[in-house]
């Protein structure tokens, strides 16, 4: 084994950090942060975007909220998601390393099998899970999932229950899932596995860990009646999540990519060997596509019984696999072609070489998109730069106060984010606990739903269609008073702002001025 000294330790971290940069660096702010940015914004100080229904129900990533978001009493919502990037990707590069070094202990493999890493969890994923990218909650906990990899391949197991709980202490289901594959690694292992009573004070530390996270998500519908919280779950699964959640949802393109990738993991585990710490790796990988294939079958018997499903569908069954097939694939084919290598092979070479170019070009392609790639995800269903100017224009206005409250078009992701004024209601930001998410689903329908059964024709493709006096009761009843929409068709509302392609608009009616 080579030993791995200070320098080059430092060197492979700045060069995976770099590699994991070129990966996530799309302009500020992604597609969820506005999300989970929001809310530490709004839990650290209740003025901004105070009145916003999504921000004012319950919380389920408190422990970010309160461990990264204090930062935004100080810093301003891009500078924030810039900070929580650079750490997000600087800690997921030093446990990575840690983590491949377990495994392949040679010199710059580390670097490379991020790179595959990368490649394969972004082309190749099924249920649209990332780990590298915006700032949230489960960027720090695949940290410490990495961690806990890293335990398990060395067989330490106590280590590793700690560090699987620690990642529940940030995003439940991530911790959750990754120690659920665990156990199934322990028990797939056969003779090898370690005693039960060895591993108590781990397997009780890491639920310990979990529990600040887990109890308060437990807790989220406690006292709600069972109609409302089976309306919530389906609200939640076949309404707004079902290309997460529901694998009939899932484009067969995807899932042909994983299980292409599924199917490369099955032959290279099968060409590892008998190293321990490739068997404890390979078997956590399978306890992740054992999830997947519960989910296959709960969406299998959600066509019969689609309300009992969706209370099961609810908890992210393929996320794992997601991110576990490509790590696996990543670490135990460069662990493969080490050996070979390492035994003269050219097959080693060809195999390594293969993974260079592939990384090279995934590389390429985002460092050349991502600098003309001007404007955000988050802002992929809007008219930008029009949406920006007029969000711009409400920020700094003194016309509208900080309290106000808009109806906004409903796929709109950022207004929040830009303006600090509250919504009445948007698509994206889904409430977690069942009241909230019924209430949400309501006042969708009610200020954007057309009525019609036909999902094609489902909503309005402008607030416009609603009409001035209907736009000016639902003002009303919201305490709404002010509308951000389409300028064309011209409303008869009092107009304070127009570009070419938005209007901003006072509804007379509306309290919140």
């Amino acid at each position: 084994m080579l030993k791995h000294n200070r320098p080059l330790r430092w060197a492979e971290m700045v060069l995976i950090f770099a590699v994991f940069a070129v990966q996530g660096a799309w302009p500020v702010p992604d597609v969820n942060e506005p999300y989970y940015l929001g809310k530490a914004f709004h839990f650290w100080n209740q003025a901004w975007g105070a009145g916003d229904f999504f921000l004012d129900s319950a919380d389920t990533h408190a422990v970010f909220y309160f461990t990264f978001g204090w930062l935004s009493l100080c810093l301003k919502p891009a500078v924030l998601a810039w900070c929580g990037r650079l750490l997000t990707w600087a800690l997921l590069a030093w446990s990575w390393q840690r983590l491949s070094w377990a495994l392949v202990p040679r010199r710059w493999y580390a670097v490379l099998s991020g790179g595959v890493f990368a490649c394969l969890m972004e082309r190749c994923h099924m249920a649209g899970e990332w780990v590298i990218g915006g700032v949230e909650a489960k960027g720090f906990a695949y940290v410490l999932v990495f961690l806990g990899l890293e335990a398990l391949v060395r067989g330490r197991w106590n280590r590793a229950w700690l560090c699987f709980g620690g990642a529940s202490l940030f995003h439940v289901l991530v911790g959750g899932w990754s120690a659920v594959a665990g156990a199934f690694a322990w028990w797939a292992i056969g003779p090898e596995r370690p005693a039960l009573r060895s591993m108590v004070w781990g397997l009780l530390g890491g639920l310990i860990l979990s529990l600040p996270s887990l109890v308060p998500s437990l807790a989220l519908d406690w006292g709600t009646d069972p109609e409302t919280i089976r309306r919530a779950h389906e609200i939640y699964v076949y309404h707004r999540l079902a290309h997460h959640l529901v694998f009939m949802h899932f484009p067969l393109e995807m899932i042909l990519r994983f299980q292409l990738m599924a199917t490369v993991f099955v032959a290279i585990s099968r060409a590892s060997g008998e190293r321990p710490g490739e068997l404890r790796l390979s078997a956590w990988v399978a306890g992740s596509l054992a999830l997947a294939v519960v989910g296959v079958l709960l969406g299998l018997a959600g066509q019969a019984d689609p309300l009992w499903a969706s209370g099961l569908l609810r908890y992210y069954w393929f996320r794992l696999a997601d991110v576990a097939v490509p790590l696996g694939v990543a670490l135990l084919g460069l662990s493969c072609a080490s050996r070979l290598s390492e035994s003269g092979l050219p097959l080693g070479k060809w195999l390594r070489g293969a993974a260079v170019a592939i990384v090279g070009l995934h590389l390429a392609s985002y460092a050349v998109d991502q600098p003309w790639n001007g404007w955000p995800r988050g802002d992929k269903r809007v008219q930008n730069p029009a949406w920006a100017e007029a969000c711009a224009w409400i920020a700094q206005s003194d016309k509208i106060p900080l309290h106000a409250r808009f109806l906004t078009p409903a796929e709109s992701q950022t207004f929040l984010w830009r303006t600090q004024r509250a919504e009445v209601v948007a698509r994206k930001d889904i409430p977690q606990d069942a009241r909230s998410i019924v209430e949400w689903w309501r006042r969708l329908e009610e200020i954007h739903g057309t009525g019609s059964d036909d999902p094609a024709n489902q909503w309005h493709a402008s607030l416009t269609e609603l009409g001035a006096e209907r736009l000016r009761q639902l003002g009303a009843k919201y305490d709404a008073g002010y509308l951000l929409t389409e300028a064309d068709p011209p409303l008869p509302l009092p107009r304070l702002y127009a570009n070419r392609v938005y209007a901003v608009y006072r509804l007379e009616d509306g309290q919140r001025r």
